[in-house]
């Protein structure tokens, strides 16, 4: 009756489904930084943030900034392909809900996947949504970097001072000599 069973995850059993960290970069020095925003309130404010941060404090370059066309959605394909193409690292979030917590998760592991260390941000709130995500991707290990919640009603001054707060831990993330 049926030749095949189909995951609804999308991922395959077996090793195939295990993700593996990127390997890190060796410095942030001339690194080239990809940008993921979710489309969430202050995603992109506080991407854009961090990424002033990793260039003035690490000496990264911030190569390209992308927004996903939905905040629950996966990065799609073409997506992640022309950030990896242009980036040794990326930093995606801002995880501030169930839904969007999710997808950052899975985008993380794809980004890691295509062999780039990539950073996740996530609010507190919705690490146990994110972390499952992680899970069914085949990664329940997955480093997250967990912010307080909420990010979206912070005002601009805020917005500067958590992407100070974070700058660090997502420097280490990424990379071997922080």
């Amino acid at each position: 009756m049926f030749d095949r069973i189909l995951d609804p995850t999308g991922m395959s059993t077996g090793a195939a489904s295990v993700a593996t960290a990127a390997r890190r970069v060796p410095t942030l020095a001339g690194a080239r930084v990809g940008l993921l925003n979710n489309t969430k309130q202050n995603a992109a404010e506080l991407l854009a943030e961090v990424g002033k941060l990793l260039e003035s404090r690490y000496g990264a370059v911030v190569t390209i900034q992308r927004t996903k066309p939905h905040v629950a959605f996966p990065v799609d394909e073409p997506m992640l392909k022309e950030i990896a193409a242009v980036s040794d690292v990326v930093v995606t979030g801002v995880g501030d809900c169930g839904s969007c917590s999710a997808s950052a998760a899975a985008d993380g592991i794809a980004f890691e996947r295509e062999g780039i260390p990539t950073a996740v941000i996530v609010s507190d709130a919705f690490e146990v949504t994110a972390r499952a995500m992680a899970e069914v991707h085949g990664d329940k290990d997955f480093d997250l970097l967990l912010t307080p919640h909420p990010v979206a009603v912070l005002n601009a001054e805020q917005i500067a001072q958590r992407a100070a707060d974070l700058v660090a831990i997502v420097a280490n993330r990424v990379s071997e000599g922080v």
